[in-house]
């Protein structure tokens, strides 16, 4: 089509050039004829006549010329056009040639592409399933500690999940030998070397063991690995020290059976116990009222053991002095026996009362620092509930400056509500348990002073 287009392009451009030159050459002979015009003077009918008839005498040759000009031209193009005319059905023809050939040729590239999708079938749905096995495959080799161990075989996946066109046999056979190498083993301890980044920092090549696709431990530590790095990371904080233990018997055991404490998820409760706080993290959580109310704790646990060292030696000078025959001096019975011994001349009415005077006295004492005891169990748990209210306007200001979509800008102030409610508990129910005690002891104790004196007023008046 572009041929015929040019040639057509060409055949105009001659005729036109052909038409071009021959006006060209008229409006030259007009010219002169309108030139030689304005040089006659025509002076009557006459003289104008024998003008015409000259001019056609003259002019009858110049115009055969021109005829013959006009004819030769005519002649060039209908052979120009003939030609066109010929060369125009030659290109139709092969035109009607190549449109027979392409309607053939997609007829049999028709008829090709039904017999590849018949014959393709079964392995169409085959490379569908293998690209899809492929790709899941992948993300289980990424998160895979097994992977640690053998490296780089999530690359194949991924260059078997890309492929366009059907995998052939060493690509089938190398998937059904790196899933069954997964399977194999995540049931097997197997001990190895590879770099691990320690928790300060630093890479350090030591010698690991995997517990079947569960945990990595060296050194009798734990470890984790990472998906995304593909590094093997040593955790910054380490299980309880029995799952330690059983780490280090693991890390010296040759063959045997040991107990050993696995994460079933595959290391995301080892990765969550990075960002579950300690017991003092725990504390720091309460704040200044947290730590004031630990405070009232120490100080009433001080006062409780002081008193009750106080007591403990009261009661071992009252059975002293019970089992003594003699009046002990610096001795708080000894005293009221003294009292007794020394007024017991007076009236009963006088020798009671300064009995009972000695007895008030000696309470006091025993009594001494109970009530503060008391008072700080009181204290603690409203403290604690001061905690709970300033945890709860934290709280509101973090809704009101973040709004609520991200719980982590009010864990804040919640866990100071919930840790100063729970210290404030902690505090006290303790010491109220330790008043109880020590409020029992002092009882007793006065309960046998009462007795003694009583028993000195009754023999004295039996």
């Amino acid at each position: 089509m572009i041929y015929k287009a040019l040639q057509f392009f060409f055949i105009s451009a001659i005729f036109f050039i052909n038409s071009f030159f021959v006006l060209a050459e008229d409006k030259t002979n007009s010219k002169a004829i309108a030139n030689k015009e304005k040089k006659i003077q025509i002076k009557s009918l006459e003289a104008l006549l024998k003008e015409i008839k000259k001019d056609q005498v003259e002019s009858r040759p110049e115009l055969k010329k021109r005829e013959a000009r006009f004819l030769k031209a005519r002649n060039q193009q209908k052979a120009l056009l003939k030609s066109a005319l010929s060369e125009l059905n030659k290109e139709e023809n092969i035109l009607k040639s190549l449109q027979s050939e392409f309607e053939k040729q997609d007829e049999e590239l028709s008829q090709l592409e039904e017999k590849l999708a018949l014959t393709m079938g079964a392995l169409g749905e085959l490379f569908g399933v293998v690209k899809q096995s492929a790709g899941e495959t992948k993300a289980l080799f990424e998160n895979s500690i097994v992977s640690a161990e053998y490296e780089n075989r999530s690359d194949f996946m991924k260059k078997i999940s890309a492929k366009k066109n059907l995998p052939n046999i060493s690509d089938l056979e190398m998937l059904w030998f790196l899933i069954q190498q997964e399977m194999t083993e995540s049931g097997k301890v197997s001990r190895f070397k590879q770099e691990v980044i320690k928790a300060n920092g630093k890479t350090e090549t030591q010698d690991i063991i995997r517990i079947g696709s569960f945990n990595l431990i060296s050194q009798g530590k734990y470890l984790n690995y990472d998906s995304e790095t593909q590094k093997v990371i040593e955790l910054v904080r380490q299980p309880d020290r029995r799952f330690l233990s059983l780490a280090k018997k693991l890390q010296k055991a040759k063959k045997d059976i040991y107990a050993f404490g696995i994460d079933p998820s595959r290391g995301s409760l080892l990765s969550l116990l990075i960002q579950t706080p300690n017991f003092f993290e725990r504390i720091s959580q309460g704040g200044i009222i947290g730590y004031f109310i630990l405070f009232l704790l120490l100080f009433g646990l001080f006062l409780s053991i002081k008193k009750y060292l106080k007591l403990q030696s009261q009661e071992q000078l009252l059975n002293n002095q019970i089992n003594s025959k003699e009046i002990l001096k610096n001795n708080p019975l000894g005293e009221i026996i003294q009292i007794f011994t020394k007024y017991k001349e007076d009236s009963q009415d006088s020798l009671e009362l300064k009995m009972e005077e000695a007895i008030v006295q000696k309470t006091s004492l025993l009594k001494k620092g109970l009530s503060t005891i008391k008072l700080l169990a009181s204290i603690a748990p409203l403290l604690g509930l001061l905690g709970t209210v300033t945890g709860m306007i934290a709280t509101f200001q973090s809704i009101t400056l973040f709004g609520t979509g991200d719980p982590k800008l009010m864990a804040g102030g919640i866990s100071q509500a919930l840790v100063t409610t729970a210290l404030g508990l902690v505090v006290a129910i303790p010491l109220v348990f330790i008043h109880n005690f020590l409020s029992s002891k002092a009882n007793t104790l006065i309960k046998v002073y009462e007795e003694q004196s009583l028993g000195l007023l009754s023999r004295m008046y039996k």
